[in-house]
């Protein structure tokens, strides 16, 4: 009996647990927008000082 209750009640337990987490995991999309907008201004950076650096003579 206590096998049975554990084989069926197990899975859909781990089921709940597991929409719980994803649903509660997301991102709102002002959070998104503003790590898309950080990332691309960081990129922009990065290729700025790549750009200088080489001007330099001082490829990497």
């Amino acid at each position: 009996m206590e096998w049975t209750l554990i084989t069926i009640v197990g899975p859909i337990l781990l089921a709940v647990v597991l929409a719980w987490a994803m649903l509660n995991n997301r991102r709102s999309r002002a959070e998104e927008r503003r790590t898309e907008e950080a990332t691309r201004i960081r990129r922009e950076q990065e290729d700025r000082d790549q750009k200088a650096r080489e001007a330099e003579g001082g490829a990497a």
